[in-house]
């Protein structure tokens, strides 16, 4: 796994996290080691390994250090590109939530908060929404509860998820990602 490091002044509150790109075409490779390059001051070289679900496409997974908000610009950064399925992690700081980018070609980018633990976080005001709004009726109230949980793009990364673990064989990918 590749490692990423920012060099920042030492009196800079730091976090830590992991960026995963699941699928990257490979014409993309480079301009998305640019991109990360800019956000962190400093040359990136990341492994990368061809998607087995999609054999036309690369990924690699790299762990980073750097000022708090950095998975934010560096999700900021790759989003742009449209074809990347990526996520970015970045744990809680001192004064800082933890969150959890999430980014696919169909769906666009998600954000979520995260605890010590990896755990999503929805704030107070969003759970009462999701009660007001469902009005007691369960199903509606499962149904927002996915939403805040970004459940769709859970689904749609499973599949790479899971091939990144060495997987690939258990899931056939839908056709609609292969297009």
């Amino acid at each position: 796994m590749a490692s990423l490091a920012t060099p920042v002044r030492h009196e800079t509150p730091l976090s830590a996290g992991v960026l995963f790109v699941h699928s990257c075409p490979r014409v993309l490779v480079p301009h998305v080691e640019w991109a990360l390059a800019r956000e962190i001051g400093s040359v990136v070289k990341l492994d990368w390994t061809p998607q087995p679900l999609i054999p036309s496409m690369m990924r690699t997974t790299a762990e980073w250090r750097g000022p708090i908000g950095t998975a934010a610009e560096v999700a900021s950064s790759l989003f742009g590109w449209q074809q990347l399925r990526f996520e970015i992690t970045e744990d809680p700081a001192a004064g800082s939530d933890g969150g959890r980018w999430m980014h696919t070609p169909t769906l666009g980018i998600f954000h979520l908060h995260t605890d010590v633990v990896g755990n999503v976080v929805l704030n107070e005001e969003a759970v009462r929404r999701i009660v007001a709004t469902s009005a007691g009726d369960a199903r509606k109230m499962a149904q927002m509860l996915g939403q805040a949980l970004g459940e769709q793009w859970d689904e749609e990364l499973d599949p790479f998820r899971s091939a990144e673990e060495g997987d690939a064989t258990i899931f056939e990918l839908p056709q609609r990602f292969v297009g």
